[in-house]
C-alpha cells in the first residue's frame, strides 16, 4: 500500500500564468527549466476535493450571473471561526474584499488620511508598506527585537518612537515572515499600545489556520477592550490555496467603524465575485477542516526537514516556525554581503526566494523560503543549498 500523501504530487505550474513559477526567471534570473520557485506565498498543492467539486458544479451549470443570497457563505464563515478559533461573529460584521491587500487598502482609505503615520512591526509582509506608501500615508517602522532567535515586541522602544501623527497599526498575526504566533500577553500589549496612542488596529490573521506544534493562535477580537478600534482580516485563500479568487474578509464588530467601512465600500463600488464565494463556502466545512489538519501535519514535516538541513550549514539559521509555511533564514553568520549570499542561492542553488529587505527594517540579512511544496522539492532545495555553501562546512 502506498504511503504517499496527496501533497507529494508534483504538479507542473509553468505555463499556467502562475506568478510564482512563470515570473521566476524574469524577477530573479533563476532559470525556469530547472529552478525552484520558493518566493510568492501560494502553495503547490490542489485545494480539497470539496472546493474542486463546488467549482466544477458551477462550471457544469454554465451560467455566471450575479451572486445572490450570501446566507450559506456567511454561515460557513461564522461556523469556521467558531469551531476552529473559538470566535463568535455575526454575518452582518462581514465585508468581502478583493483579497486582504485590497482589504488593507480599504482600511487605509476608510480610517486614515493622507500624511497619517501607519505603524508596522518590521520585518513584516511587504505589501503593507507598499500599499501605505501608494496611499500617501507614512510608514512608521517599529522593529521587532530578536530574543534567542525569535521575534519579540519592544513596546518601550516603540512608545518613544511615536510622534503623534500615527493613526493606525497593522498587525500581522501570526507573523509573516518570522512565523511567530503571538502570545496572549503580547497581544494584550498590542491592544494597550493602540489605546495609549489612539490607533485603529487592523489585525491581518490570514495565516491563522496554519499553526504548528500545539501552539494556539488567539484572535485579536478576543480582547473586548479594543472592539471600538479593531478591524479583523481573515481569508480562505492562504489556508486552501485559492489566492487567485482574490477574496478576503474584513470583519468589524463595532457599529461606528462598520458604518465607515461600509460607506467606503459602497463609494468604491466593491462587491465580491461569485467564484470566490462558492469556493470559500465549500472550503469552510468539515471536509475542508480535515484537509487542513492533514496539510498542517505535512507542512510541519517539511519545515523539520528544511530546518535540519539549513541549521547544519555553518552561518545559516532558520527561525523556529510556529505558523505559516514560510521559512525565514538568517545568513548573517556567514559573514557574507547580502549580494554574495543571495547570488549563491539564486545562481548556484537555482532557487528563487524573497529578499529580506523588502520586509522592512530588520530583514537585511534574511531570505524567505516557501515550503508549501511537495517534500521532494523541499529535499532537493536543501541539497542545492548545502552544495552552494559547501565551502563553509
Amino acid at each position: 500500500m502506498s504511503t504517499l500523501s496527496p501533497f507529494d504530487e508534483v504538479i507542473p505550474r509553468l505555463g499556467t500564468h502562475c506568478a510564482k513559477w512563470d515570473l521566476m526567471e524574469k524577477v530573479y534570473g533563476v532559470p525556469a527549466k530547472d529552478g525552484i520557485a520558493m518566493w510568492v506565498a501560494d502553495m503547490d498543492f490542489r485545494p480539497p476535493a470539496c472546493v474542486q467539486d463546488a467549482l466544477e458544479n458551477m462550471v457544469d451549470h454554465g451560467i455566471y450571473g450575479y451572486y445572490g443570497d450570501e446566507t450559506a457563505y456567511t454561515d460557513a464563515i461564522c461556523w469556521w471561526m467558531k469551531n476552529r478559533h473559538g470566535w463568535d461573529i455575526k454575518a452582518n460584521w462581514i465585508f468581502t474584499t478583493h483579497g486582504l491587500v485590497n482589504g488593507t487598502a480599504m482600511c487605509l482609505d476608510a480610517f486614515t488620511k493622507e500624511g497619517d503615520g501607519v505603524v508596522l512591526m518590521t520585518p513584516v509582509y511587504h505589501a503593507f508598506a507598499r500599499t501605505i506608501a501608494a496611499a500617501d500615508r507614512k510608514v512608521v517602522e517599529c522593529q521587532l527585537a530578536l530574543n534567542d532567535g525569535k521575534y519579540v515586541m519592544d513596546f518601550d522602544t516603540w512608545d518613544a518612537q511615536m510622534q503623534g501623527h500615527e493613526t493606525m497599526l497593522i498587525l500581522c498575526s501570526p507573523h509573516n515572515p518570522g512565523g511567530r504566533v503571538w502570545s496572549h500577553d503580547e497581544l494584550q500589549g498590542v491592544a494597550d499600545f493602540c489605546k495609549r496612542h489612539d490607533l485603529i488596529l487592523v489585525s491581518d490573521e490570514i495565516h491563522h489556520d496554519l499553526v504548528f506544534g500545539g501552539v494556539k493562535h488567539t484572535p485579536m477580537a478576543q480582547f473586548k477592550d479594543i472592539t471600538d478600534r479593531l478591524v479583523m482580516m481573515t481569508a480562505t485563500t492562504k489556508t486552501f490555496n485559492i489566492a487567485g479568487t482574490h477574496s478576503g474578509n474584513v470583519i468589524i464588530e463595532d457599529d461606528t467603524l462598520r458604518q465607515r467601512f461600509a460607506k467606503r465600500m459602497m463609494g468604491m463600488g466593491i462587491s465580491p465575485n461569485s467564484f470566490g464565494l462558492v469556493m470559500a463556502t465549500a472550503a469552510y466545512s468539515p471536509e475542508g477542516a480535515a484537509w487542513v489538519d492533514d496539510l498542517v501535519a505535512y507542512l510541519a514535516e517539511n519545515h523539520r526537514i528544511f530546518d535540519a538541513a539549513i541549521n547544519a550549514i555553518p552561518g545559516l539559521k532558520s527561525m523556529p516556525l510556529e505558523a505559516t509555511y514560510l521559512a525565514w533564514v538568517d545568513f548573517a553568520g556567514t559573514g557574507m554581503s547580502r549580494e554574495e549570499f543571495t547570488q549563491r542561492v539564486q545562481k548556484q542553488a537555482r532557487i528563487a526566494p524573497n529578499h529580506g529587505p523588502t520586509f522592512g527594517a530588520g530583514g537585511e540579512t534574511f531570505l524567505r523560503f516557501n515550503l508549501a511544496t511537495p517534500r521532494s522539492v523541499v529535499i532537493e532545495a536543501t541539497q542545492r543549498l548545502t552544495k552552494a555553501f559547501a565551502d563553509l562546512q
